[in-house]
């Protein structure tokens, strides 16, 4: 049997996953593709004892002895980070090697400039464990729904998030200690930071609204809050309403541009998206034709990533991701730029909360402002007291929830709200988002 070398650049967990697949399920690749396929360089620079071993000849500190072999015609990248990754990607591309990445980052900051490179050496980047782990979003996007005028795409994309949210809300667990039992499992890095502030979402959203739009969408016009300050009581009132909290990737068309957006909402429990629980994520899309469609499973971890980063070895082997990533005009490398909708301008419902005194004529005060702004409540709740300003007066969460209103008269109210003397704190405003209309 025909045998085909890889080359794999970066052997951490991911990477490790890779060659612990290709030990599990080799023999049944094999047969499905005719040839079998098997690691001949790994580079890496922290060379030790690794969880998935594998022979000491193979391992180097040294990208040159995998960039001048010439019978190795993949490379696949695992490094991370947007600096080495990028001058990794650039030497396997000018070495004559096609390029497999999990690299969201790398391809939402440079995804441009490497796919313009890849094009002038009649090589490919294939990037499916980029986005969602093992669901086959961009091969679904890129080809699945090819006929198809997609209109909207709203989903959960960080399984730490979700993992976090799904324990805030199923055991009333406070975001520190929901976000210490993720890290504990695994679910989160040690270093958190891109996950729950919505920036590693926000890296797949403009990745995969550019494939779905056909324009290139860059990733400054992603609109970005996190779940870093979402408190315990508000995910309580949000299920009061019939409503469950998280953190959603959010691309629409429509006639005033392409908005896109990540931050906690809270979806009624008959969304679909509401049952995605733990580290899982989900995807809905929606296009003209189809109509709704959703993609759920495993956006992480080390075999479900690499499980996508070997589909795409085995697409480039069998011809058909260059040709793809050669024709199909989807990478904003061949795309026009997209028409960026302001975030002002989109309209949702609100939920707020509002820490006020207790004392006569606040309801008034607040709503006068809402009104001014065109903004219709559709519910108002006086909650107990709870806590003093330090006066005799007690403090008392007010929750409204208005009808759909544009974020900047939102906006505009929440600032003068806060200016009012009878409002302790700055209002807690968390959009309320509908599902999109399958045939709009």
């Amino acid at each position: 049997m025909k045998e085909i070398p890889i080359g794999l650049v970066g052997y951490g967990t991911i990477g490790q996953g890779v060659a612990a697949i290709l030990e599990m399920n080799g023999e049944q690749i094999s047969r499905k593709l005719g040839a079998k396929l098997y690691l001949k360089h790994v580079i890496e620079k922290n060379v030790r004892n690794f969880d998935v071993p594998v022979d000491k000849s193979i391992i180097s500190t040294e990208l040159e002895s995998l960039l001048r072999d010439p019978t190795v015609k993949v490379g696949i990248e695992l490094v991370g980070g947007t600096t080495i990754a990028k001058e990794i990607v650039q030497k396997l591309l000018m070495s004559g090697k096609h390029v497999v990445t999990a690299n969201k980052a790398l391809l939402a900051h440079h995804g441009t400039e490497l796919f313009e490179l890849a094009r002038k050496n009649d090589r490919c980047i294939a990037f499916e464990a980029s986005c969602g782990g093992g669901i086959p979003l961009v091969e679904s996007i890129r080809r699945g729904l090819l006929a198809n005028d997609i209109q909207a795409m709203c989903g959960i994309l960080n399984g730490t998030c979700n993992y976090i949210l799904t324990s805030m809300t199923k055991e009333g667990k406070g975001y520190e200690t929901a976000l210490r039992e993720a890290q504990n499992l695994g679910f989160a890095e040690a270093d958190p930071t891109l996950d729950v502030n919505g920036t590693d979402s926000a890296h797949k959203l403009t990745i995969l609204s550019s494939m779905a739009f056909g324009q290139a969408v860059p990733f400054e016009a992603v609109n970005i809050s996190g779940i870093d300050t979402v408190d315990i009581q508000d995910i309580k009132c949000g299920e009061e309403f019939g409503y469950v909290m998280k953190l959603l990737a959010i691309a629409v068309k429509d006639n005033d541009g392409i908005s896109v957006r990540v931050h906690p909402a809270f979806i009624s429990l008959d969304n679909p998206l509401a049952s995605v629980s733990s580290s899982f994520n989900a995807v809905s899309i929606y296009g003209n034709a189809v109509g709704h469609t959703m993609f759920y499973g495993r956006g992480a971890g080390q075999l479900p990533t690499a499980s996508a980063v070997l589909s795409d070895v085995v697409d480039i082997i069998l011809g058909n991701s260059l040709q793809t990533f050669s024709q199909l005009a989807v990478l904003p490398d061949l795309t026009n730029p997209a028409p960026i909708k302001p975030i002002a301008e989109i309209e949702s419902r609100y939920y707020l909360r509002l820490m006020v005194v207790d004392r006569p004529s606040v309801m008034a005060g607040f709503t006068t402002i809402l009104g001014n702004h065109d903004i219709s409540i559709s519910s108002v709740i006086q909650r107990e007291a709870s806590q003093t300003d330090g006066t005799d007066e007690p403090i008392v969460p007010v929750v409204v929830l208005t009808h759909k209103a544009k974020e900047g008269d939102i906006q505009s109210a929440i600032n003068e709200i806060q200016q009012l003397d009878f409002v302790s704190q700055k209002p807690v405003c968390i959009r309320v988002v509908d599902q999109h209309q399958e045939f709009a």
